[in-house]
């Protein structure tokens, strides 16, 4: 049961990579892709470690004290949005023709990521057990 949030978060991440690749294999030239600083994949999976390692920090906080479930959620989100910061850096000094393109590519996956963190630490918060 403990692991069942971690589950949704691996299958949230693989269903919005397939569904996110799609979009740009139908949507975008290919080339432009290729000159990411960042390639979608690899946003996906570090966005994944991110957010497996919030949510299982959570699982392990309400354990011990939900009470301090949501505190722990706002820092944890803080730091992750810290992070996030120094990745974007390298993309928003370019000055590259597709930088709007993956300014707003990073963006997507970050709420993409934020908003499921959110929606489990929800469910973890009105889980009394």
């Amino acid at each position: 049961m403990k692991t069942k949030p971690l589950f949704k978060i691996i299958l949230i991440a693989v269903i919005g990579l397939i569904i996110h690749k799609l979009i740009f294999f139908l949507l975008v030239v290919k080339t432009i892709e290729d000159n990411f600083i960042y390639s979608i994949p690899l946003l996906y999976g570090l966005f994944s470690i991110f957010s497996l390692l919030i949510v299982g920090v959570l699982i392990k906080v309400k354990e011990r004290n939900i009470d301090n479930v949501g505190y722990t959620f706002l820092l944890l989100t803080s730091i992750k949005l810290v992070v996030a910061y120094l990745l974007i850096h390298p993309i928003l000094k370019a000055s590259l023709h597709q930088t709007q393109l993956e300014k707003i590519n990073f963006f997507i996956i970050f709420i993409y990521f934020l908003a499921t963190e959110t929606i489990l630490t929800i469910r973890i918060l009105n889980n009394k057990q």
